[in-house]
């Protein structure tokens, strides 16, 4: 179950759909993410660098928790949020809860991956000593749409087709 997005959960989400766009002009899987603070102050930043980089773990969620926890200079986030424009995956959620993040928004599930309540539900799951809220479908058209209009333009690149054709 789902809790219901406020409006500091929504203007996180803008921004981080800002930085997916960013992303995918980048040639990176249209992903971003913000950590915003109890008082819903951006205290992080990240959108996917794995390309960029060459690090496999350059996801926008711990990009985003690197920045904030260098911000508040403690690993300890607690009390802060963390909005991401789709479910973060395994390693994302684990980093969060390493983190202990209170709160997590995303946009677009991720039924191969997803672990935030679709394929598993890691961020909630009692057996771990530390659990997030959960609120999912912010903005969740918008980030499918950026998502699926990267892929078709993968996928024309790869087969030579124009997307546009």
């Amino acid at each position: 179950m789902s809790l219901p997005a406020s409006a500091a959960d929504r203007a996180a989400m803008e921004r981080a759909l800002q930085l997916a766009e960013r992303a995918a002009r980048e040639g990176e899987i249209p992903v971003g993410a913000v950590v915003t603070d109890a008082a819903g102050t951006v205290i992080g930043e990240g959108r996917n660098l794995r390309e960029t980089t060459g690090d496999p773990t350059a996801h926008a969620e711990v990009v985003a928790l690197r920045e904030a926890a260098s911000a508040v200079g403690s690993w300890n986030l607690a009390g802060c949020t963390l909005t991401v424009t789709l479910e973060p995956c395994l390693m994302c959620a684990g980093a969060l809860l390493q983190a202990h993040v209170s709160r997590v928004v995303f946009g677009a599930w991720d039924d191969k991956a997803g672990a935030a309540g679709s394929r598993y539900d890691v961020v909630r799951d009692r057996r771990l000593p530390v659990r997030a809220e959960v609120v999912s479908g912010v903005r969740a058209d918008a980030a499918s749409d950026l998502l699926r209009a990267f892929f078709e333009t993968q996928r024309g690149r790869v087969s030579g087709i124009s997307p546009t054709s």
